[in-house]
């Protein structure tokens, strides 16, 4: 029987994706995800809002 997502070891992807996550103080990132993990992480730089 496999394990639910609540249970599964983190991949070092996943690792990495968390702390980039912590080590952005302010701002928005975007991540691509591919076969359940994270493949690409884009930090959005500058977005007008008109």
């Amino acid at each position: 029987m496999e394990k639910d997502d609540t249970e599964r070891e983190l991949s070092e992807k996943e690792k990495k994706l968390i702390i980039l996550i912590r080590s952005t103080g302010y701002g928005e990132i975007r991540v691509a995800v591919r076969d359940g993990q994270p493949v690409l992480v884009e930090e959005v730089k500058k977005s007008f809002k008109l």
